[in-house]
C-alpha cells in the first residue's frame, strides 16, 4: 500500500501531521467522555484544576512536538497563540456562566453541554480559520485589516467596556422560543424529548432548555472567534499553528470552566490586560513594516504576552484579595 501521500503538504503542513492532530483530539475527547466523565457528576474546583493541569500539559507537549517537527519559531508561535487564546477565552467564561444561570442548567449537566459544545467549536473554528487563511493567502493586505481590528477592539475594551443586553432579550433566544417547541423544565441530560402537545394531544418533538443553552454557547464562541482568529493570524499565518493552538486552548477551557466560574471575581483587571495584549498583537504587525522586517521575533511576542497577562493576573489577585464572590 502506497502511503507516500501522507507526506504531501496540506495547507503547508504534511498530511500525516494533520491526521495525527485530529487523532489525538479524538483520543482526548474519548478519554474525557468514556473514562473521566462516564457518569454525570458535579465537577468541583479541585477536580477542575487537576483536569486543567492535564489539558495544559497536553497542549504544551504538543508544542514540544511542533518544535521538533517544524522548528523553534513555529513552536514559539504555537505557545503564544495557545496563551492568547486561553486568555481571551476567559471572557467566554462570563458568558457561559450567564447562559447556564439563565437556563437554570444544573451543575451536574453543565459538563455535558460543554462537551458537545466543544465538538461544534472544532468544526466552526476550522471553517473560520480556513476562510481566514484563504483570505490572507489571496490578499496579503487582509492581515493589516486584522491588525487594525485588533487595535480597535483592544481600545474599545479598554475605554468603553461591554454593554450586553439581558439574555432574555437576545434575538436568538426569542427566535427559538417562537419557532421551536420548547419545554419549560429540564428533562435530565436530554436535549430533545417527545411528549403530548397540550393543544392537540399528539406526540410532539420538543427541545429542552439544555439544548437552547448549547446553541447559545456555540453562538457565543462564534462571536468570540471574531477576536481570537484575527489575533492568532497576527501572530502567525501558518494554518496548522493557528488551528492547533486554538483547539488545544479551547479543549482545556472546558475543564477549567468550573474553577474559573468559582474564582472569576478574582480576575477583575484581566480584561484590561487582554485589551493591551490585543493592541500589542495588532501593533506589532505594523511595527514590523516600519522596521523593515517580516515579523517581530516570536520570542519577543511570547515574552510580551506573558508579561502583560502576568501583570494583569497578579494585579487582579492583589486588588481583590479577601473579596468574596457575589451571591447569585
Amino acid at each position: 500500500m502506497d502511503i507516500a501521500f501522507l507526506a504531501a503538504p496540506w495547507l503547508g503542513t504534511p498530511l500525516w501531521m494533520w491526521l495525527g492532530f485530529f487523532a489525538l483530539v479524538l483520543l482526548v475527547l474519548a478519554f474525557d467522555l468514556g473514562i473521566l466523565n462516564k457518569e454525570n457528576h458535579e465537577i468541583e474546583v479541585a477536580e477542575s484544576l487537576k483536569l486543567s493541569a492535564l489539558y495544559i500539559t497536553l497542549g504544551l507537549l504538543f508544542g514540544v512536538g511542533v518544535w521538533w517537527l517544524k522548528g523553534p519559531d513555529p513552536a514559539i508561535d504555537y505557545v503564544t497563540g495557545f496563551v492568547v487564546e486561553k486568555a481571551l477565552a476567559m471572557d467566554n467564561v462570563f458568558v457561559i456562566a450567564t447562559i447556564f444561570a439563565f437556563f437554570a442548567v444544573p451543575r451536574i449537566y453543565q459538563h455535558r453541554v460543554l462537551f458537545w459544545g466543544i465538538l461544534g467549536v472544532i468544526v466552526l473554528r476550522a471553517i473560520m480559520i480556513g476562510f481566514g487563511a484563504a483570505l490572507v493567502n489571496e490578499f496579503s493586505w487582509v492581515l493589516y485589516v486584522f491588525a487594525a481590528f485588533l487595535i480597535a477592539t483592544g481600545v474599545k475594551m479598554l475605554f468603553v467596556g461591554d454593554k450586553e443586553r439581558p439574555l432574555g432579550e437576545n434575538p436568538l433566544v426569542k427566535f427559538m422560543r417562537r419557532h421551536l417547541n420548547v419545554t419549560d423544565e429540564h428533562h435530565g441530560e436530554r436535549f430533545f424529548v417527545t411528549k403530548p402537545d397540550p393543544k392537540t394531544g399528539r406526540m410532539t418533538r420538543y427541545v429542552t432548555p439544555l439544548f437552547m443553552a448549547l446553541v447559545m454557547i456555540e453562538i457565543a464562541d462564534v462571536i468570540f472567534a471574531v477576536d481570537s482568529v484575527p489575533a492568532i493570524f497576527a501572530i502567525t499565518t501558518d494554518p496548522f499553528i493557528v488551528y492547533t493552538s486554538n483547539i488545544f486552548a479551547i479543549l482545556g477551557l472546558r475543564a477549567l470552566y468550573f474553577a474559573l466560574a468559582a474564582m472569576v471575581h478574582r480576575f477583575e483587571y484581566l480584561k484590561m490586560a487582554l485589551s493591551f495584549v490585543l493592541i500589542f498583537i495588532g501593533a506589532k504587525v505594523f511595527a514590523a513594516d516600519l522596521l523593515g522586517i517580516d515579523k517581530i521575533p516570536p520570542a519577543i511576542s511570547l515574552g510580551a504576552t506573558f508579561a502583560i497577562l502576568g501583570a494583569g493576573v497578579v494585579w487582579s489577585l492583589w486588588k481583590t484579595r479577601g473579596r468574596e464572590p457575589e451571591a447569585g
